[in-house]
């Protein structure tokens, strides 16, 4: 793939602004949900938002701007102390902004991923107390979230760890397989490459017999359940249907896997990911964008892909222009080239707030600012990737903190 000089300037331009409104979200506890200026608000503090934002913090360290260190440490200080459950171990799923006291004390999947996420590119960072964390979140992940039988992860458990909750979901499945293709690159574990690829071969799977829409929820026992959430299509973490951005981010992980296992064995293959990632995105790109006449991905579609949730969401922009660089990089497609432009000229036309910064995180079907499902602007984390991703030019493999500090290494 060639991304020209001048759109890539632009990306990279981008992430430099995005990370200027990221330094306003630190709070004493961690870091606080942003409203749509950029400051943090009185929302209790959420494990997943404080993860997300130590990783940004060591990749904005890592892009050689220095003043990100003191925040990258102040993640790893929080979530060593305030939201880890001293009783029951792990992490709590929210805090008390003011006083850091837990304020729901379950243990969910999805933000013990990125936990290994943060604590992973917070060791690549070369933060102090980050060895520590990360060695303390893959024991509580390996003791209480993988599910080797069934190549997935346990959505949530209560505080004590004691009762399991009776869903799989697949959102948490796919930031575990970022988690553990990071924690690869950090360790040199093979194991979690392995894990990675079997989750990620088995979703596709899944969506290869469902016309590549892929399948988000189960019961306990992998059974799937096309009708939850019907009552509640457009919840931010778990929408009834097909979410289409998934489609797309999994494409863009499928192709990540690929080159790490390349990067082992020279001979490995791999034709079974890019046909997937192939199908998922092309699927997802059929099913949403544009779908209901107006530009824009539509956040979910029924399992026929008739839009279901018509709104706008800035994360699915984002994953379709990651997936397009990927795509473009494997196949050497120039459709993918001009559809990375499309979508690039579309986020820059409706979603990147140049006056008050950030991306607006939510449009209505006629490409208004909304917040029916995403209040503010939280956080920055799949505009950084993506602007850092094609900005810099980033092969899909090692993932992002490692692939940042070894260009460092050789500039």
């Amino acid at each position: 793939m060639s991304v020209a000089a001048d759109t890539a300037r632009q990306l990279r331009d981008e992430a430099d602004r995005v990370l200027d409104f990221a330094l306003a979200s630190r709070t004493e506890h961690g870091f606080g949900w942003l409203d749509d200026d950029g400051r943090p608000t009185d929302r209790p503090l959420e494990l997943w938002l404080t993860c997300r934002m130590t990783h940004v913090a060591a990749l904005g360290l890592l892009c050689g701007r220095s003043e990100f260190a003191a925040l990258v440490d102040h993640g790893v200080q929080t979530l060593s102390s305030s939201f880890r459950d001293p009783v029951n171990d792990g992490w709590f799923t929210t805090i008390d902004a003011d006083t850091g006291a837990g304020v729901d004390d379950r243990k969910l999947g999805y933000p013990h991923a990125f936990v290994l996420l943060a604590a992973s590119s917070a060791v690549v960072a070369g933060r102090p107390g980050a060895d520590q964390l990360l060695a303390a979140a893959r024991k509580v992940h390996d003791e209480h979230f993988w599910i080797p039988s069934k190549s997935l992860v346990h959505e949530s458990f209560s505080a004590d760890w004691s009762t399991s909750e009776p869903y799989l979901g697949v959102n948490a499945t796919m930031h575990t397989v970022e988690a553990f293709l990071a924690l690869h690159d950090v360790t040199g574990e093979v194991s979690y490459l392995d894990r990675a690829e079997a989750m990620t071969l088995q979703v596709a799977g899944w969506a290869r017999d469902r016309d590549w829409r892929i399948p988000e929820h189960f019961d306990s026992d992998g059974r799937i359940l096309p009708d939850y959430n019907r009552d509640r299509p457009a919840d931010a973490f778990r929408p009834f249907g097909a979410t289409v951005g998934h489609g797309l981010e999994w494409s863009r992980l499928a192709l990540s896997v690929r080159a790490s296992r390349l990067r082992l064995e020279a001979s490995y293959n791999g034709d079974e990911l890019v046909t997937a990632a192939t199908e998922l995105a092309t699927r997802a790109v059929a099913d949403g964008w544009a779908a209901d006449g107006a530009d824009g991905f539509v956040y979910t579609t029924d399992w026929d892909g008739v839009p279901v949730v018509r709104a706008r969401m800035h994360w699915v922009v984002c994953e379709a222009i990651g997936a397009a660089y990927a795509l473009g990089q494997v196949t050497g497609e120039k459709h993918w080239d001009d559809s990375l432009l499309i979508w690039w000229h579309y986020a820059q036309d409706h979603l990147i707030d140049t006056d008050r910064g950030s991306w607006h995180h939510e449009l209505d079907e006629h490409n208004q600012v909304s917040h029916g499902t995403w209040a503010g602007k939280p956080d920055v984390y799949h505009a950084l990737q993506i602007c850092l991703l094609v900005g810099d030019g980033l092969p899909l493999a090692p993932s992002f903190a490692t692939a940042l500090s070894r260009r460092e290494d050789t500039e």
